[in-house]
C-alpha cells in the first residue's frame, strides 16, 4: 500500500536500527522539521531518506537523481535552536522503494511502498559466519588505527538486525552501501556482506591502509 513521506536525499546510506544524527539549517528542511513537529501528538514523527545517485547535498537544485530504496528516519530528539536551526537524532526504520516525486512544495515528498523483510533457516545459519568474518574486519580497521580491542562486543541474534549492523559498520563506497540496502532478503544481504567483508579485510592487511571513514554528523 502506497503512502507519502517528506523525503531528505544524503550523500550515504541509512540501514534500519541505525542512529543517524542531523543539523538542519537549510530553509526547506527546516519547513519540513517544523511541519513534522506540527503532527498530532502520539503520531510517528518520520521522514524518507535517500542517498543521492546524481548531484550534492547542499544548495538549490543540487539533487539531479535520487535511489529508489531508502529508509525511513523516526526522530527521537528533538532541539530547536533561536536562529531557526534544529539538532536531531534519528533512527532508520523500515525500508521503502520510493514510486514517484513531487517537487512542487517548499521540500520533496515521495510516494513509496513500505518493503517487507524475509528470513529464513538460510539467515540463520548465516550467522555465526558473518559475526566472526565482522569481528575480524574490526580487529583489522583497530590494529591500523593502533587501538586495542576490548573482548568480544554482544551482536544482535536476529540475522535481518545483524545484516543491517554489518552493513552500516562496514567502510564501503556508497554503491556498495545502496546495494546491501536494496538487497531483498536477509540471507542474500548477509551472503553479500560475507564476500565484502573478506575483500576489505584482505585489502586492509596487504595495503596497511585505512579507508577513508564516513562522517557520522550530517549537516543540511
Amino acid at each position: 500500500m502506497a503512502t507519502t513521506l517528506p523525503l531528505f536525499p544524503l550523500g550515504s546510506v541509512l540501514f534500519p536500527g541505525v542512529v543517524l544524527p542531523l543539523h538542519i539549517f537549510e530553509p526547506r528542511y527546516r519547513r519540513m522539521v517544523a511541519d513534522l513537529r506540527e503532527m498530532p501528538e502520539g503520531e510517528a514523527r518520520q521522514f524518507g531518506v535517500v542517498a543521492i545517485r546524481d548531484g550534492r547535498e547542499i544548495g538549490a537544485q543540487s539533487v539531479e537523481s535520487v535511489y529508489d530504496i531508502g529508509c525511513t528516519a523516526r526522530i527521537s530528539a528533538l532541539e530547536a535552536h533561536d536562529d531557526g536551526r534544529y539538532s536531531l537524532v534519528t533512527t532508520g526504520v523500515q525500508r521503502f522503494r520510493l514510486l514517484d516525486v513531487d517537487g512542487s512544495g517548499p521540500y520533496l515528498v515521495g510516494e513509496v511502498e513500505f518493503l517487507e523483510e524475509s528470513s529464513d533457516t538460510r539467515a540463520e545459519a548465516l550467522k555465526t559466519s558473518s559475526t566472526a568474518l565482522l569481528l575480524g574486519y574490526q580487529r583489522a580497521l583497530a590494529g591500523l588505527r593502533g587501538v586495542r580491542t576490548g573482548g568480544i562486543p554482544e551482536l544482535p541474534d536476529d540475522p535481518t538486525v545483524l545484516s543491517y549492523l554489518i552493513a552500516a559498520a562496514m567502510v564501503l563506497d556508497l554503491r556498495d552501501k545502496q546495494r546491501l540496502l536494496a538487497t531483498p532478503d536477509t540471507a542474500t544481504r548477509l551472503q553479500r556482506e560475507q564476500v565484502l567483508l573478506r575483500r576489505e579485510t584482505m585489502l586492509i592487511k596487504e595495503l596497511r591502509t585505512l579507508p577513508a571513514v564516513d562522517l557520522l554528523r550530517r549537516d543540511r
